[in-house]
């Protein structure tokens, strides 16, 4: 570390502010720049928490905190850490949607890459300032067109990306130096933003097409030619182009869509568990899913998923378990090209329905006799009480999803759904809420948080260095997260972890992700400390790649603790002075930061 003085209390990785020891104030020159009083790191989070719960709103709240990750990326992360639980909903949903809303009003320094489409020659330069081929683990980049349920926020998408990594840096342990957020700016069909002067975006409506696809195309080329070990995570695309995306780079690239995957798999977590409890077979589920955006068809997507794999049956044959609906109502083929890429899938014969109301959920309900129901509408209140108790009337135990974001947004409130269903209901929700109450009973209301599963995902794809994220290592990322169900032990429990266990459970999850990598032949990395692993790849004593870890809780525990070994941990570490010429890019404070300098590019 060759920083000292003021330029290192104003390096964020660095600075420890009161907790500098006396001999690094000594070697660095920070004697007369701190008060004399030497604290904790956990004094410091103590004074940061009273400084936290002053703020008279969760939007001050969210952009002090904003404000300290600024200055202190330790103490930021170790704050959250020690209150995680009710920190959770103002570092991100909902509260941060409101930032977002608010991102040119509220702006005061940038964080992040941003690439604007009409300037697509500089992409590469602009994505190579963020350091060398080795330093970024994990991308997250949105085009800012459908945030967090509110809709088009151009370049104040900037942030979900940057939320997305506090997550996964949060939950997953990925280092926050190794990962790069990302906005593609390519306008906005806001027009509340289109006529804000102080709109920080380009001021023009969205461009699609060839010249949209041309500019995610240099995107995703540059930054895998730029750091080709990086996992690129695509969040909040529109309808129209989030699955088309998908679509076109997951067959090719290590690449996740949480919107579709990490909603899907949770949701299908929630699902396994609440199969658990009711004694149904996988076969005999029935789902209606109120809301067929990208959230709702990549839940559908899991299920289908899950029982075809599971099952005999075609994939084809699982999507019939499945009724989707929309703004038309039930999707059915005859809506031909009014349904996008991902619902075609489940667009139902129009002869199924003649004659009947295929408009309204309370009809379908009447009909499928769903034992789940699962909402992501952003429709509020629209799981009214006569639809819950008609489908109360055909389950024992209804399963009720309302997912939709933010809480305003929600689909109906669960203490409603619980009483409605004579406390039979299992229920998870979008965002977080309070235990309800029947008759005495008390149950824990699961919050379905992409946050369960999405940073375990990453922190598995990232330490094995997967080739691509296939549809197995999901399902395995699923089972992983759904063994882990409170529910399991206690009816009363909720059917998904609470956060709180959220390190733990990635934990769990990238364990899963890197055995199935392996089985599948997609792990590149060859230090994996796994001995099942190590001889499936060497080829010793014959190994078969498909009986990895099957038997072995020796071997998974060594790779259990290997993962924990890799997870980033917000703690002071000791600094010692070096000399520049012999200083590291992270001693230099480069990793994460953009640079200029890049060996074979003037």
């Amino acid at each position: 570390m060759f920083f000292q003085g003021a330029a290192l209390l104003r390096s964020p990785y660095f600075n420890k502010g009161s907790a500098f020891t006396r001999d690094e104030r000594r070697e660095f020159k920070l004697g007369g720049l701190l008060p004399p009083n030497i604290q904790t790191l956990d004094e410091q989070v103590d004074r940061a928490y009273q400084q936290y719960r002053s703020r008279s709103n969760d939007l001050a709240k969210n952009t002090f905190m904003s404000s300290m990750k600024e200055q202190n990326v330790v103490l930021y992360y170790k704050l959250i850490q020690d209150h995680l639980k009710e920190m959770f909903s103002v570092i991100y949903t909902p509260t941060e949607g409101e930032a977002i809303e608010n991102f040119s009003g509220l702006f005061r320094k940038p964080e992040g890459c941003f690439l604007n489409i009409e300037d697509q020659e500089s992409i590469h330069d602009h994505l190579a300032q963020w350091g060398q081929s080795e330093d970024i683990d994990y991308i997250v980049v949105s085009d800012g067109e459908e945030i967090l349920g509110i809709g088009d926020q151009g370049v104040g998408g900037i942030l979900i990306s940057v939320a997305k990594l506090v997550l996964m840096t949060l939950c997953g342990g990925i280092h926050p130096n190794r990962t790069l957020p990302v906005v593609l700016d390519c306008g906005t069909d806001n027009e509340k933003l289109l006529n804000d002067q102080l709109y920080l975006g380009l001021h023009r409506t969205r461009v699609r097409g060839k010249e949209y696809d041309a500019f995610v195309e240099a995107f995703v080329r540059s930054a895998l030619e730029l750091y080709p070990k990086a996992i690129i995570h695509f969040e909040d695309f529109g309808l129209q182009n989030a699955r088309r995306i998908l679509n076109k780079y997951q067959e090719s690239i290590p690449c996740f869509n949480d919107d579709i995957q990490g909603t899907g798999c949770v949701t299908l977590a929630a699902i396994m568990a609440g199969l658990h409890i009711t004694k149904l077979p996988l076969t005999d589920l029935r789902v209606v899913i109120f809301g067929s955006g990208s959230a709702g068809t990549g839940i559908a997507d899991q299920i289908r998923d899950a029982i075809a794999t599971k099952t005999d049956k075609s994939r084809e044959e699982a999507a019939k378990q499945i009724w989707c609906l929309d703004k038309p109502g039930l999707l059915l083929k005859s809506h031909g090209d009014k349904l996008t890429l991902a619902q075609t899938p489940y667009a139902r014969e129009d002869s199924e329905w003649k004659g009947q109301d295929t408009h309204h959920l309370l009809s379908i309900i009447q009909k499928v006799h769903p034992h789940v129901l699962i909402g992501t509408s952003t429709t509020p209140k629209a799981f009214t009480e006569e639809i819950i108790r008609e489908m109360a009337t055909h389950v024992d135990r209804p399963m009720i999803f309302p997912l939709s974001n933010p809480t305003r947004l929600h689909e109906a409130d669960p203490q409603d759904i619980f009483t409605w269903t004579e406390g039979r209901a299992l229920i998870s929700t979008g965002s977080p809420f309070p235990p309800v109450e029947y008759q005495g009973r008390r149950y824990e209301v699961a919050e379905c948080n992409n946050s369960a599963c999405f940073p375990g995902i990453g922190l598995g794809a990232v330490l094995c260095r997967a080739k691509l994220l296939t549809d197995k290592m999901l399902v395995a990322a699923v089972e992983a997260l759904a063994s882990q169900s409170p529910a399991l032990r206690d009816p009363e429990k909720g059917l998904v972890p609470d956060v709180e266990q959220v390190r733990d459970l990635s934990v769990h999850v990238a364990k899963a992700v890197i055995k199935q990598a392996i089985r599948d032949g997609l792990a590149q990395e060859t230090d994996i400390p796994f001995k099942k692993v190590q001889e499936s790849q060497e080829g010793k004593h014959g190994g078969n790649k498909d009986d990895i870890g099957h038997d072995d809780d020796h071997d998974d525990g060594i790779l259990e603790e290997w993962i924990r070994e890799q997870m980033w941990e917000p703690r002071y570490r000791p600094l010692q002075r070096v000399q520049t010429e012999t200083a590291s890019r992270q001693a230099k404070g480069l990793l994460g930061t953009a640079s200029s300098h890049r060996p074979g590019r003037s």
